[in-house]
């Protein structure tokens, strides 16, 4: 842009980003954070912007410039155990000793598959270190699910935590581990022994070197590091490709420029490590800028906040689901009294957002956009409310046909982008500097590409997500296109729906899909719910005038369902595939399914008779 085009584009960029940000007063509070977060935004930018894939620049760097610079300082927190920066380094390096002794070396893959505890990080880190490629196991997967994540990892060695031996016991036969030098046991609570068929790798960490790998001088930006998998939600799991070069751009974008962290930060860490959130966001952050890590085996509501206040975390990193459990909880009076002043993570709904932040004193929420497998990402940089943020790299938000599940192109074959205030499915640029990594599955890769989307021979990738235009370059997310579904010739945000059904005092939380009707076309909406009261004192005249009222006709959840809790994924995503098979038929059911029938003003039990009205196309919603 031209400095004249540019000074004659200040007025309408100031009243867009009023406009974003909810006012004058909002917005110059926004502008004053980020003149205060400069020096760190600064420090992030020219990661952010690397694009020389072969800068020998990894991980492993990071890890050694802490452990020079400030060697004793905490690095890692775990229960009763303060690992220094020296202390993580060494660790790595010992691992790294191991691994190579055993012929691992640059673009070998190396299972993880333990619980979240320092021994996990450690190994991890000595496999990067060594230009090899960690494939993070999801610790929650059992039988042919575990069977295959191991088998497309195309692993040479296993490293197996004593928790999890008897499952990897179950699939290890199929999936090529039987050699006892392929397999490395790590004790957890010493309970059991070292099986015989498995390397002791305490006692052989113990005897390693302590220095730097020589490899780690051949690792570069462009080089994998992890295989992050696919939460399986819809068949097998994928294993989606992470490069250092990605890990380095994510501590630039959020350790950096985002929560501008510094040494005397610690951040709160309870989501798996086998998730992005926790091993590139999480993790990348605290290591670009010196700061500690404070990490707990398993998620626990109740242990949340006095884990926060016994290690001084500053912050933690969160997944969406996670703020709504902690809000779920009953109210104390020392909510207030904690040290978070940031947070970083993705799934934020606006239905909670300022309700948490006022609850707990939060003030700054670095909400973020990104898919494993993804070229692109939202940052939430300004620190505006109910937003993902903004997307530097180049995309595009173009109409989607929910009933034929997939874009819609115009006469001349092209994508058509939607307007400010519109949703439209993310699609982002594939080139050389946003390449797209993919997943180990090459013909799976594929699939996830747009090709000659608004020029001959462009490529895209599709990242299967709605999301609304908010302006000035910020979107929010609306919903996955394979959970809108489309009634009385509607699209309809399951998202938007929950946000709204949640908001009812007497719900907990709820989860929202779409269901055949016999006779209709499209899909009506049902909600799986969980209640904060017994179901007999549910206000079910108020609950429908609620959702009524706040939501247009063809959004309003047709049938009801009531469960003690939802069913999640160990990443807190909501399980919806059994819900929808099973969709209001007493015999597949057996909670309480309740209906909202034409013409009604509240739900009522779903009875065999009204069941049978339905099935006979009786009743005609």
């Amino acid at each position: 842009m031209r400095p004249l085009e540019l000074v004659r584009s200040l007025p309408s960029t100031a009243r867009e980003l009023q406009d974003l940000l909810g006012g004058r007063a909002e917005a110059l509070a926004r502008l004053r954070l980020v003149a205060r977060k400069f020096p760190s935004i600064a420090r992030g930018l020219p990661l952010i912007s690397k694009s020389k894939k072969d800068e020998v620049l990894s991980i492993g760097s990071y890890l050694e410039k802490n452990a020079k610079e400030r060697p004793d300082a905490p690095a890692l927190y775990f229960e009763e155990r303060r690992y220094t920066h020296r202390e993580l380094d060494e660790q790595a390096n010992r691992w790294a000793d191991v691994l190579a002794a055993r012929g691992i070396g640059k673009g070998d893959a190396v299972a993880v598959f333990l619980e979240n505890r320092p021994e996990m990080l450690f190994a991890i880190a000595g496999i990067v270190k060594l230009g090899a490629i960690a494939a993070v196991i999801n610790s929650r997967q059992r039988g042919k699910v575990l069977e295959h994540s191991f088998k497309v990892s195309k692993a040479t060695t296993f490293v197996v935590g004593e928790e999890l031996w008897r499952e990897f016991a179950e699939v290890r036969a199929a999936v090529g581990a039987d050699a006892r030098d392929k397999v490395l046991w790590v004790v957890d609570s010493g309970k059991d022994t070292v099986p015989p068929d498995a390397s002791d790798a305490a006692l052989l960490v113990s005897r390693a070197r302590t220095t730097s790998p020589p490899q780690l001088r051949d690792v570069r930006l462009g080089d994998p590091c992890f295989y992050i998998y696919t939460s399986g939600t819809t068949g097998m799991p994928k294993a989606s490709i992470m490069s250092h070069f990605r890990w380095v751009k994510a501590a630039g974008a959020f350790g950096m420029a985002a929560l501008a962290l510094t040494p005397d930060d610690v951040l709160y860490l309870s989501l798996p490590l086998y998730h992005n959130n926790a091993l590139t966001v999480a993790w990348s952050s605290v290591a670009c800028s010196g700061a500690a890590l404070a990490l707990r085996r398993k998620f626990s509501v109740t242990a949340f906040w006095d884990d926060v206040r016994r290690y001084r975390c500053t912050g933690f990193a969160y997944i969406g689901e996670l703020c709504r459990y902690l809000l779920n909880q009953a109210p104390r009076p020392d909510d207030r009294d904690n040290p978070v002043t940031k947070i970083v993570g993705n799934g934020l709904r606006p239905d909670i957002w300022k309700e948490f932040k006022q609850r707990f004193g939060i003030d700054e929420v670095y909400e973020f956009y990104a898919a494993s497998e993804g070229n692109i990402a939202f940052v939430n940089l300004l620190n505006a409310d109910c937003t993902v943020g903004i997307c530097p790299a180049p995309y595009a938000l173009v109409k989607y046909d929910v009933d034929r599940d997939e874009p819609v192109r115009d006469a001349a074959g092209r994508l058509i982008r939607v307007g400010k205030g519109e949703v439209g499915l993310l699609i982002g640029q594939v080139n050389e500097r946003y390449v797209f990594d993919g997943y180990t599955d090459k013909a799976a890769s594929e699939k996830k590409l747009l090709r000659d989307v608004f020029d001959d021979g462009d490529c895209w990738f599709n990242s299967g997500d709605l999301l609304r235009d908010l302006g000035f370059r910020h979107a929010q997310f609306v919903d996955r296109v394979g959970d809108t579904f489309r009634w009385k010739g509607e699209n309809v945000s399951t998202n938007e729906v929950a946000e709204v059904l949640n908001t009812f005092g007497q719900v907990a939380e709820s989860t929202v899909y779409g269901v055949q009707v016999p006779g209709a076309e499209g899909r009506c909406g049902m909600a799986a719910v969980v209640l904060r009261v017994p179901l007999q004192e549910l206000d079910l005249r108020g609950f429908a005038q609620h959702v009524r009222t706040q939501l247009p006709p063809y959004a309003v959840p047709v049938f009801l369902r009531f469960q003690e809790e939802l069913e999640i994924t160990g990443t807190f995503k909501q399980v919806k595939g059994d819900l929808k098979k099973q969709g209001f038929d007493p015999a597949a059911v057996n909670e309480p399914v309740y209906v909202l029938p034409p013409r009604h003003t509240e739900y009522v039990p779903l009875t065999p008779d009204l069941h049978r009205q339905i099935a006979a196309r009786e009743l005609e919603f």
